[in-house]
C-alpha cells in the first residue's frame, strides 16, 4: 500500500539543513488529515519508523517528530530512537505535574526535547532544564512580543531557538538579527511530500494477538504462532528490534526470540501501537473495545454452559464486529483466518451452542429482551444472571486497557 509523509527542512544559521520536521500525512494532499494526534503519530511511527526508518527520510539527520498530550501518556516515545530523534512537544501540552513527569523520564533516556509554538508562562520555568529547542511561531506571535521572551530564553545556554513560519525575507532578517539558531518556514522551503511504500497487514490477527497480550500470564510461543501468520506484522516486529530503539547483542533467529527479547511491557506498548496506528476514525478503536467486552462476555457465559468452549467463545465474541471495523464481508474475511469449524459456524450465523452464546450477548447489548430470552432458554442460563456478568466483561475489558 502507498504511504505518505512530509518533511520540512530546519536551516541553521548559514542556511544549511541541519534537521527535517516529518509531518504525517495519508494521501497526495499536502495537509494535515482529519485524524487525532495520537493516531497520526502512531501511524507516522508505524508506516516510517517501523518501515524504511526515519533515517532514510531525513537523510540521516534529525527527525522532529510532533507529540501530543495522548501520544506522551500513550509512551509511543518509546519506538523513536533517541539518537535520531528530537521530540517536539506540541502546544496543546498543559505545563501539568504528570507531563512534567513524562517530560523528566524521557530527558533521562536520552530523548532531546522542544517545545513547540511556545508562549511563556512561569508554569513552563521548571520544564526549561529538561528542554534542548523551543520553537516559536513568528506569524502567531509578533516578533515585539517574542523579544522579551528570546532575552530570557539566552539565560538558558543549553537551550536552542528556532523561528517557524518564516514566509518572507523581512520575516527571516527580523529572526536571523534577534539571534535565533535555527530557521524554518515557507521562505526556505515549502513540505515535501514523500510517497513510498508500506505492506499491510491483517487486523483480525492484531486482535487475537491484543486478546492474548492482555492475559495474565501470555503464551509467547501462540503469539509468536500468530505473527508467523501475517508478514506485515512480523515484518514490523523485527524492524522494532532492528530500528536502533533497543540494542541488540545479538542476532535474532525467530519471532519467538524476538519475543523474549521485547519483553511482555515493550510487547504490550507495540500492540497499543498498532491498535491506535489503525484507528484513523473513531469506529475502529470503538468496536475494538467493544469487541474485546463482547469476547470476555462471550467467554463467561460459555465458563456456564459449555466450560470447554469457553476459548472458542472469546474468540467468537472477538471477532463478531471485524466485518463492521474493516467494512469487508464476514465470510470473506474468516477464509484468511484458521478458525476451527465451530467459531467459523457461528460467525455465519449457523446455529450451535457458540452462535447462540454470541446471540444472548449481541441481545443483551440491545436490550433485544424477546430475542434474549430465546437464547438463553436454549443455552439453560437464568437470564438475571447477565448484568453481573456483563458488568465483570467490562471491569475486565477496563483493567487490560488500563494495563496497556
Amino acid at each position: 500500500m502507498a504511504v505518505f509523509v512530509a518533511r520540512q527542512a530546519v536551516f541553521n544559521r548559514r542556511q544549511q539543513v541541519v534537521a527535517y520536521e516529518l509531518l504525517f500525512r495519508d494521501s497526495l494532499k499536502n495537509s494535515f488529515p482529519d485524524v487525532s494526534e495520537s493516531t497520526a503519530t502512531a501511524r507516522l511511527i508505524m508506516e516510517n519508523q517501523l518501515n524504511l526508518g526515519t533515517r532514510h527520510i531525513t537523510s540521516g539527520k534529525k527527525a522532529l517528530i510532533n507529540i501530543g498530550p495522548e501520544s506522551l501518556k500513550l509512551d509511543l516515545c518509546a519506538f523513536l530512537p533517541t539518537q535520531d530523534v528530537v521530540i517536539e512537544l506540541l502546544e496543546t501540552m498543559e505545563p501539568t505535574d504528570e507531563n512534567y513527569e513524562y517530560c523528566r523520564e524521557l530527558f533521562h533516556n536520552n530523548y532531546k526535547l522542544a517545545l513547540d509554538d511556545f508562549v511563556y508562562q512561569p508554569e513552563w520555568d521548571r520544564f526549561l532544564k529538561l528542554i534542548r529547542l523551543i520553537k516559536f511561531d513568528v506569524q502567531q506571535t509578533p516578533f515585539e512580543e517574542i523579544a522579551p521572551v528570546v532575552n530570557k530564553l539566552k539565560k538558558h545556554k543549553k537551550i536552542k531557538l528556532l523561528a517557524e513560519k518564516l514566509e518572507t525575507a523581512d520575516d527571516y532578517d527580523k529572526a536571523y538579527k534577534m539571534g535565533f539558531d535555527f530557521f524554518q518556514g515557507y521562505f526556505f522551503a515549502k513540505p515535501k511530500m514523500i510517497q513510498h511504500r508500506d505492506i499491510d497487514y491483517n487486523y483480525a490477527l492484531v486482535l487475537s494477538i491484543y486478546a492474548e497480550v492482555m492475559r495474565p500470564d501470555p503464551n509467547i510461543s501462540e503469539i509468536a504462532g500468530l505473527f508467523s501468520l501475517d508478514t506485515a506484522l512480523a515484518y514490523k516486529l523485527l524492524r522494532l528490534i532492528n530500528s536502533g530503539v533497543f540494542p541488540i547483542k545479538s542476532k535474532i533467529g525467530s519471532l519467538k526470540q524476538a519475543l523474549v527479547y521485547l519483553g511482555h511491557e515493550r510487547l504490550k506498548k507495540f500492540v497499543s501501537l498498532i491498535i491506535t496506528a489503525h484507528s484513523a476514525q473513531s469506529k475502529p478503536a470503538e468496536l475494538t473495545r467493544l469487541c474485546v467486552v463482547r469476547a470476555r462476555f462471550c467467554e463467561l457465559i460459555a465458563q456456564r454452559v459449555a466450560k470447554q468452549q469457553s476459548g472458542e467463545a472469546f474468540l467468537t465474541g472477538l471477532f463478531s464486529l471485524l466485518d463492521a471495523i474493516l467494512d469487508q464481508p464476514m465470510e470473506k474475511l474468516l477464509d484468511r483466518l484458521p478458525f476451527p469449524d465451530e467459531i467459523h459456524a457461528a460467525l455465519m450465523q449457523e446455529k450451535n451452542i457458540l452462535y447462540y452464546i454470541l446471540e444472548t450477548v449481541k441481545a443483551y447489548e440491545t436490550g433485544s429482551w424477546w430475542a434474549l430470552e430465546q437464547a438463553v432458554a436454549y443455552l439453560s442460563i437464568e437470564s438475571a444472571d447477565l448484568p453481573k456478568i456483563y458488568e465483570n466483561a467490562v471491569n475486565w475489558s477496563d483493567s487490560c486497557r488500563q494495563n496497556l
